[in-house]
């Protein structure tokens, strides 16, 4: 299986995952609209997501891979289940207990993470109720992610790419028909979120099973290939908390900004996970273990080669998006989300919320590409301290364009950011002499950015008159939004090939 194959595999499977969750935000928006409800809900379901980017996909992913790669190349199948069985157990109590003080200490938790809240009673007590029931979720999600780590180093990238539909199906299951069975009804969906872990978890088991993987209960916290991955955990957790944090820092500015403001944000940033899954979190996903492989090869020209190749994808299929995601704001939002109790007023500000996090798009990309340059050589120290400085500027940029620019300064604030933190991943990977860019990058900027040209010029000439999506019904908005994002696509690709791109020209990298 080369490389682009790999990549179109995961991509197509979060593809699933990613319509299913808009079907999910569309019901969401219907049913519930933008208001309190969500605002609690968004809240308590942030940070159990919040530690599963922490802990589960983020700084526990970076340390298990590289070392579980290298165990697998090196000391055969036996010891690599053993280290499976001994880190699974470790994780499993640690999990145990982080979810018990999530639940014992929640008042503590939304007050600390968003104080706003405890201006409402009302407000406030819904959030804790709430964070009660999603806080156990890290749990499930964690032990999936372990799972999602050892299926991926088997090269079994489908499987986990297409696990998080089930949380999709989960809340679209709670919010469609188990509503009227909650007092207050939003409450379904914070069940919703504990069972859709639960269930992520449950189907990933049998195919670990298949490829004899499945986790035995050994307590071995001593064990060396455990402390190593604990000893990488270390700088990695600081690392992946930088982020995170700048997150949570935002959630707390949104808190005290009006009603609607933490929904606005989170409706933005659900648009720009779908391309952020389908192209950025997949390429992270296929080139961890690859360059872990090609580092414990010594393979230092492939190496770079790999990571050339990724930044050359992001530029060709993220950068298109981002424009897309400004030019379409308003037509993409009225049509998924003006029904029910989420009016035009709520899809101005998400549009304005949309806009500043689709000028990050592409730095939040290459960093998914770069980061693993540094993680697969078990070099967590550099992208920590890139990621403090980061968060550090995060924050500046918060407070300055926030009495401006409220919630939309948040976001912006997020964009400049990643694009910061992008170019300090870039830099030190040359300095390390790690990463040589290959011939050709002027000309294929060029070609990229006239192609890019040509398909705005017909997206914008298609989509133009804010009214018409405002007003027509819900049919006519989906048939005209897919027409204009059908002849945006056509446009784009037709341009590159008529200047020379062909896919082979990316397809002959092999895993």
């Amino acid at each position: 299986m080369n490389l682009l194959k790999a990549l179109a595999t995961v991509s197509s499977m979060t593809l699933v995952s990613r319509v299913l969750g808009l079907v999910r935000d569309v019901i969401i928006a219907r049913v519930f609209g933008a208001g309190m409800g969500t605002d609690a809900f968004f809240v308590a379901f942030r940070l159990p997501n919040l530690l599963r980017r922490l802990f589960a996909e983020g700084a526990f992913s970076q340390a298990f891979v590289p070392v579980l790669a290298e165990y697998r190349n090196a000391r055969g199948e036996q010891e690599t289940h053993t280290l499976v069985n001994h880190v699974a157990t470790l994780l499993a109590l640690a999990l145990v207990v982080v979810s018990a003080i999530g639940v014992l200490a929640a008042p503590l938790i939304i007050y600390v993470s968003a104080p706003g809240f405890s201006a409402d009673a009302d407000k406030f007590d819904l959030t804790v109720s709430m964070l009660r029931v999603t806080f156990p979720y890290i749990f499930f999600i964690s032990l999936t992610s372990l799972a999602a780590g050892v299926l991926n180093t088997w090269s079994r990238f489908s499987v986990p790419a297409l696990t998080p539909t089930l949380l999709n199906v989960s809340f679209i299951v709670f919010a469609v028909w188990l509503v009227p069975y909650f007092d207050p009804p939003v409450m379904a969906l914070a069940w919703a979120v504990f069972f859709g872990g639960a269930l992520q978890l449950a189907f990933q088991l049998p195919f670990l099973l298949k490829i004899r993987m499945l986790p035995r209960p050994r307590w071995a916290p001593r064990d060396p290939g455990v402390v190593r991955i604990l000893k990488l955990m270390g700088p990695a957790v600081l690392g992946v908390s930088a982020g995170q944090i700048s997150l949570l820092i935002s959630t707390i500015f949104a808190s005290f900004l009006v009603s609607g403001s933490v929904t606005w944000l989170y409706y933005a940033d659900r648009l720009m996970e779908l391309p952020m899954g389908l192209l950025g979190v997949a390429l992270g996903t296929v080139l961890l273990p690859s360059l872990s492989r090609r580092f414990a090869d010594g393979a230092g020209d492939e190496y770079s080669n790999l990571l050339d190749w990724g930044m050359r994808l992001t530029v060709l299929l993220a950068a298109p998006c981002a424009v897309a995601l400004v030019v379409l704001a308003v037509p993409i939002l009225a049509t998924l989300f003006k029904h029910g109790e989420f009016g035009a007023s709520d899809v101005f500000m998400t549009r304005d919320a949309l806009v500043a996090y689709s000028i990050g798009l592409v730095g939040l990309m290459l960093v998914k590409v770069l980061a693993p340059g540094f993680y697969a050589r078990q070099n967590m120290k550099t992208p920590v301290k890139i990621a403090l400085i980061t968060l550090v500027a995060t924050q500046v940029m918060n407070f300055a364009f926030i009495w401006s620019l409220r919630h939309t300064g948040l976001a912006l604030a997020i964009s400049l950011a990643a694009w910061l933190n992008a170019g300090l991943l870039y830099w030190k990977l040359r300095q390390h002499k790690v990463f040589t860019p290959r011939a050709g990058w002027p000309l294929f900027l060029f070609k990229a950015l006239v192609a890019m040209a040509v398909m705005a010029s017909v997206v914008w000439w298609l989509a133009s008159g804010v009214d018409y999506w405002l007003q027509s019904g819900v049919w006519d908005r989906v048939e005209r939004l897919a027409l204009v994002i059908a002849a945006g696509t056509v446009s784009y690709f037709s341009a590159l090939w008529l200047m020379g791109f062909r896919l082979k020209d990316f397809s002959n990298r092999e895993i």
